[in-house]
């Protein structure tokens, strides 16, 4: 089956109307799949949702409300909701991943017999993956073999999407001219998509924000402050662009949405299921109590064991991500952990060898 194009008055070749995918699958209805389900329902593509969970699955058919994932936000009424992986991939020109990191190569695996081979992989999960230590296009790759891939990143909370709040983000593609027809078509009014061609350094940056974002609730939890927390997230910045930069990601995408935007965001907001982890490791909870009680999945805490080896493989030091490591895994004492932060070795804050920046 050939590409379709859709133009105002049916079918048009490329570059002669709008570009726009007639139909998109979203894998995954937790809040971000669900929410971006129902943004690109609105945008006028025909969207159908995979939901994993069938009793979920039977409530937002009645309800048309994720009562799970993002109670109160009706889902609009063009999403078409399915529990079977294969009804949501088939015929699909577009299919957007918003699964945990620890089930995405599982769910490609299944979904793999049902794709044709041209369809655009849009990744909306933020991880590294446990063991093989690869980043989701990584995993994508090894999977699929080759694909066209982008993936989506930024400042985002779900819910505030859904209520139609200002947000900012970026879609990155190894082709440019790919990044900027996604960007057209996830582009609203109120969700405003900028185009780049940073797949590894977009990817890492929504990785590892997750961990420094644990740090920050950690500080705050400890009532260290204002002045400590904007030292975390700085810093946590420097320990992103060192390891990106390491692995070949372009340092300046670590100074846009996907970099520090998204890593601000994730520290400093009360939606932040990271941070929040961090409030609670604070007050003396361990992390099988929060992991126990928490609904959706705090990416940072799986991020924070693949984070540690990944830094250790490539030679880079990331000494917050290391505390933070330190306190989940080993029960470290969260004070203690930020005391040897503060007392490490004196050292110049930036030096640069070309051809990038090293902070």
């Amino acid at each position: 089956m050939g590409r379709r194009w859709w133009g105002p008055r049916g079918s048009v070749k490329p570059n002669e109307g709008k570009i726009r995918f007639m139909k998109l699958g979203v894998i995954g209805a937790g809040s971000w799949g669900t929410t971006l389900a129902s943004l690109l329902g609105k945008r006028g593509h025909n969207v159908r949702l995979w939901v994993y969970e069938p009793e979920l699955l039977a409530s937002m058919r009645s309800h048309r409300v994720n009562h799970l994932y993002l109670p109160g936000v009706k889902i609009d009424e063009s999403i078409f909701l399915t529990g079977d992986l294969g009804e949501a991939c088939r015929g699909a020109d577009c299919l957007i991943m918003a699964v945990p990191s620890h089930v995405y190569r599982d769910v490609l695996e299944r979904m793999a017999p049902n794709l044709r081979g041209h369809e655009v992989l849009v990744s909306a999960t933020k991880g590294i993956e446990a063991g093989t230590l690869m980043t989701m296009s990584q995993v994508a790759a090894s999977v699929l073999g080759e694909v066209r891939y982008a993936v989506l990143s930024g400042p985002s909370f779900a819910r505030e999407v859904c209520l139609g709040l200002p947000t900012a983000v970026t879609i990155a593609a190894s082709s440019l001219n790919l990044a900027q027809r996604l960007q057209e078509e996830f582009s609203t009014e109120r969700f405003r998509v900028y185009a780049h061609d940073d797949v590894l350094g977009t990817e890492l940056g929504g990785a590892i924000k997750n961990v420094i974002a644990i740090a920050a609730g950690i500080s705050d939890g400890l009532g260290l402050g204002l002045n400590a927390r904007a030292a975390l997230i700085t810093r946590g910045l420097s320990e992103m662009i060192r390891l990106g930069v390491k692995m070949g990601a372009n340092p300046l995408t670590f100074g846009g949405l996907s970099g520090v935007g998204d890593l601000i965001l994730t520290c400093t907001g009360d939606l932040s299921r990271n941070r929040t982890v961090g409030l609670r490791i604070a007050k003396g909870e361990s992390l099988e109590q929060i992991r126990k009680s928490m609904l959706q999945v705090a990416e940072g805490v799986t991020t924070t064991l693949s984070l540690r080896e990944l830094a250790r493989r490539e030679g880079v030091d990331m000494p917050i991500a290391e505390q933070v490591y330190l306190v989940l895994y080993e029960a470290k004492d969260p004070l203690q952990a930020m005391k040897d932060l503060m007392n490490r070795p004196l050292k110049r804050e930036i030096y640069f060898h070309a051809p990038f920046p090293s902070l």
